[in-house]
């Protein structure tokens, strides 16, 4: 038996979540896990840039939980009888010791700074700002259906995780970071 990837049925600007119900393309449902799976695919950009095996296998866990995260998104809370993976507390901490640890041999932050540093810190701070997005997005679909409320911790956690890595990654390369200086 063959799997082909073409389905053909979202077609007319619709398409299935988990449990059968056909929604807009546009719904906001579909807008959260697309903008998720986005996050994920920007993760894979970042672990081709590194040249860390301890950070790579984290950003591989990380990737993980959004994979959860997206099925989660695409089930339909009422009909959908599949059984998905939760997140748990234990993944907020581990971003949580994971930025303890990294921020640990950081410079102190006294200023604002402006994103870039070098290619990976850039790419780091593009995926901080899509996990921004899809926490915006998150956020609105709780307050039209369920949504498991860890999942905007998660994800609110892991913006600030991509900060201290684009930071980490900047200092490892004996990079600069630049300095936000408003003007007056």
């Amino acid at each position: 038996m063959t799997f082909k990837i073409y389905t053909k049925t979202g077609d007319n600007g619709e398409t299935s979540l988990i449990g059968g119900s056909r929604v807009p393309k546009f719904h906001l449902r579909i807008e959260s896990y697309g903008t998720v799976d986005e996050l994920n695919s920007y993760l894979g950009l970042i672990i081709d840039g590194l040249n860390d095996t301890e950070i790579t296998k984290v950003l591989y866990e990380i990737q993980d939980r959004l994979f959860t995260i997206g099925s989660v998104l695409a089930s339909d809370p009422v009909k959908s009888k599949m059984k998905i993976p939760d997140v748990h507390e234990a993944d907020v901490e581990l971003l949580e010791h994971e930025m303890d640890r990294m921020d640990a041999d950081l410079p102190e932050l006294k200023n604002f700074i402006l994103p870039g540093g070098n290619i990976v810190a850039s790419h780091c701070h593009v995926a901080r700002c899509i996990c921004r997005r899809a926490e915006r997005i998150v956020v609105h679909l709780s307050t039209e259906t369920e949504v498991p409320e860890i999942i905007v911790r998660y994800l609110n956690r892991l913006s600030d995780y991509l900060f201290i890595l684009s930071r980490k990654v900047v200092h490892d390369a004996g990079a600069k970071e630049t300095i936000w200086k408003p003007r007056i």
